[in-house]
């Protein structure tokens, strides 16, 4: 008890400004925490598209496919696999499959089907 009355402060006025700090850090906290909702918000209907970790993530049979996507900006099935070396069917499914996962959006015109990545 010496120490704190040697620094000229007792303890319910130390308790006091450590009650007076956690107020302060608790409303940064409460602005953080709202900063970060919206910001979460903004990414849940702005996806970010095939970015390098999310073509990292993917298994290596959709990421080729992703990738030959973004460099076509919209194609075909066939127009897919032409550049793949792949079986259209193969690309077709491998197509819907980055369609279902939100990757990809799918545009029917007359019989053909276009994939591409929306910006």
């Amino acid at each position: 008890m010496s120490a704190y009355r040697s620094l000229g402060r007792n303890p319910t006025q130390i308790l006091q400004k450590i009650k007076e700090s956690l107020d302060r850090l608790n409303e940064k906290f409460d602005v953080m925490i709202e900063i970060q909702k919206h910001n979460q918000k903004e990414s849940e209907a702005i996806p970010d598209v095939l970015d390098v970790m999310t073509l990292l993530s993917l298994p290596d049979h959709l990421r080729k496919t992703a990738i030959t996507i973004s460099r076509l900006d919209q194609a075909t099935a066939e127009e897919v696999a032409e550049q793949t070396r792949r079986a259209r069917a193969v690309e077709s499914g491998y197509l819907n499959q980055l369609v279902i996962m939100g990757y990809l959006k799918k545009e029917r015109r007359g019989r053909k089907a276009y994939f591409f990545i929306e910006k």
